[in-house]
């Protein structure tokens, strides 16, 4: 175990790990017990339990690996492995203003104390490595276990066993049709779904509402075009699912803050024969050629 004191300069990145640990075996119960800060526990082999001291019928939940336990601030707890088979655990103390952003998209739940997981292995090797980024002689050891805090939310997110693989292709389709110029309720409409449906899956996979997800794309997709080509903004407006190229210029705007023809000048890049959107394989980089020398 090791535990941290993050300076002020470090809270206000955002998150910072208080503490990181990786435990297995018959360990003791832990609580009942109130902290002020988050905590992940990743369960990645073996049995236990969970409580609510706060319960008076003093139901346990079952605990079994791979899963999550979620301690939140202010919430009392009370857990342990079974005395018998003992567990597998990682543990990671955190706090900081982005608790609440992460909070408000469903990456942390204050209401779910235990979380099934489909695999621990993502999370537990972020977690392996905050470990041993804990030396105390890394000059970057703040910065660097807050970093990690960011990519554990995101690995635990993935590894949930309640983001069914329905829920994923409803947002792959999404994304495929996006810049179509369809409404939220024509979307819907397509996959068979009610408008509640369709909010309650894209929430729950994105974490965003169905009109802030197809937004996001439809706006990458139209800073690529402004960016990459030399295309109007009226003709750009349409590849984007915009009929109307003043109402697309205010909500560019608005949303990203410069105005289409702005954007373009500062990041303008057209090259001949345009981008491509084939990712470059990290282990099989292209090969740059040097222009014939004069």
């Amino acid at each position: 175990m090791r535990f941290f004191t993050p300076g002020p300069a470090h809270h206000r990145l955002g998150l910072v790990c208080l503490g990181v640990g990786l435990q297995y075996g018959a360990l003791p119960t832990v609580g009942p017990r109130t902290l002020d800060h988050h905590v992940a526990v990743v369960i990645s082999s073996g049995a236990g339990w969970y409580t609510d001291p706060a319960d008076p019928q003093g139901r346990r939940t079952a605990v079994t690996a791979p899963a999550l336990l979620w301690l939140t601030p202010g919430v009392p707890h009370h857990y342990g492995p079974d005395p018998g088979t003992g567990w597998d655990e990682g543990f990671v103390d955190f706090a900081g203003p982005a608790t609440a952003s992460y909070t408000d998209l469903g990456y942390i739940e204050p209401d779910r104390p235990v979380v099934p997981l489909t695999d621990a292995t993502g999370p537990r090797a972020v977690i392996g490595r905050m470990a041993r980024a804990a030396r105390r002689d890394n000059p970057l050891l703040e910065v660097e276990t807050g970093a990690a805090v960011h990519e554990l939310l995101v690995a635990l997110r993935r590894a949930r066993a309640d983001l069914t693989p329905d829920g994923h292709q409803v947002l792959k389709a999404l994304a495929r049709d996006a810049c179509l110029p369809l409404s939220v309720a024509e979307h819907a409409a397509r996959h068979h779904m009610t408008l509640a449906e369709l909010r309650t899956a894209v929430r729950r996979g994105a974490g965003c509402s169905p009109k802030d997800y197809l937004l996001g794309i439809r706006l990458g997709r139209a800073k690529e075009l402004l960016a990459g080509t030399e295309l109007p903004v009226a003709a750009v407006a349409r590849r984007v699912g915009y009929d109307d190229p003043a109402y697309f210029s205010r909500l560019f705007t608005r949303r990203v803050g410069t105005a289409p023809v702005r954007f373009r000048a500062q990041q303008g890049r057209t090259v001949p024969g345009g981008f491509t959107d084939r990712v470059p394989d990290p282990a099989d980089p292209p090969v740059i050629h040097a222009p014939p020398a004069p």
